[in-house]
C-alpha cells in the first residue's frame, strides 16, 4: 500500500494525477501550501463507514480523511483548515472518529455548513475552533438509526442509548447547546412526517447554541485567518 504524501511535500503533479486523486479520494492535495496555508477538507455525500456504500452514492471515505488529517497536523506549510460540509450523515463511528480528529488539530480549524450537515454531520460542524452555517443551510437533529437485522431485546436499547450519549456528550462538550435541549430537539415528533427529530435552518441552528454564527466562505475564510494570526503569536 503506497504512504500518502504530506501536503506541502508532495512532487508536481499533472493534471492527469490530478484528476485520479480526485476521482479516488475526493479532493485534490494543494500544489503548493506555502503561497496558500489553508488547507480545505471537503465533507461530502454520505460519511462512509466500514462497509462499503453503492457505487450510485456520494461518498466522503473515512479511511482517506484521517490519514490526510494526519499529514495536515504535520505538514509545517499548512497553518490552517477550512472544513467544507455538505453531507446528509453515515456511518456513526466513522462520523466521531473524523471529528475526534479535527477537535485534537493544534492548527486553527473553522467549519462552513453549505446546504446540509445533517445527523453526524452535526459532531463534524462543531469538532472545529469555529463553526458557520449559510442562511440557507439545514441541519437535521434526531436519534442514532441501523439498519439491517437487530435482536429485539433490552440490551439493543442499552447499547442505542450508549451509542446516542456517545453523540450528545461530543456535540454539547464542543458547541454552546444544552443537553437538555438537544436531547428535547433529537425526539421531537410534530416537525418531521415519517420521523422523529428536529430541522434547523441557518440562525435557526445560531439561537440554540449548535453553531457560532452565519456566515458565508468569505466569513469563514476571514475567520480563519483571524484564528491563525493569534495562534502565530509570540507568548
Amino acid at each position: 500500500m503506497g504512504e500518502m504524501p504530506v501536503p506541502g511535500n508532495e512532487p508536481e503533479q499533472t493534471q492527469g494525477e490530478t484528476l485520479d486523486n480526485v476521482k479516488s479520494a475526493g479532493m485534490p492535495v494543494l500544489p503548493d501550501n506555502k503561497n496558500n496555508p489553508i488547507h480545505c477538507l471537503t465533507i461530502i455525500g454520505q460519511i462512509e463507514g466500514h462497509l462499503i456504500l453503492p457505487p450510485q452514492s456520494k461518498t466522503t471515505k473515512y479511511e482517506h480523511i484521517i490519514p490526510l488529517l494526519v499529514a495536515i497536523e504535520e505538514s509545517p506549510d499548512i497553518r490552517g483548515m477550512l472544513v467544507v460540509l455538505n453531507t446528509m450523515g453515515g456511518d456513526v463511528e466513522a462520523g466521531l472518529a473524523i471529528a475526534e480528529m479535527i477537535a485534537g488539530m493544534s492548527k486553527p480549524t473553522v467549519s462552513i455548513v453549505l446546504g446540509g450537515g445533517h445527523s453526524i454531520g452535526i459532531p463534524l460542524a462543531v469538532s472545529t475552533d469555529f463553526s458557520f452555517i449559510a442562511p440557507s443551510a439545514t441541519m437535521t437533529v434526531h436519534p442514532i438509526r441501523m439498519s439491517g437485522l437487530i435482536i429485539g431485546a433490552a440490551q439493543t436499547f442499552d447499547y442505542f442509548n450508549r451509542m446516542q450519549e456517545r453523540v450528545v456528550t461530543f456535540i454539547c462538550g464542543h458547541s454552546g447547546i444544552a443537553r437538555d435541549a438537544l436531547r428535547q430537539m433529537m425526539l421531537a415528533t410534530g416537525e418531521m412526517a415519517n420521523d422523529i427529530g428536529t430541522i434547523l435552518v441557518g440562525q435557526d441552528a445560531v439561537n440554540c447554541g449548535l453553531i457560532n454564527a452565519v456566515g458565508t466562505l468569505r466569513d469563514a475564510i476571514a475567520r480563519l485567518k483571524e484564528l491563525i494570526g493569534k495562534n502565530e503569536q509570540p507568548g
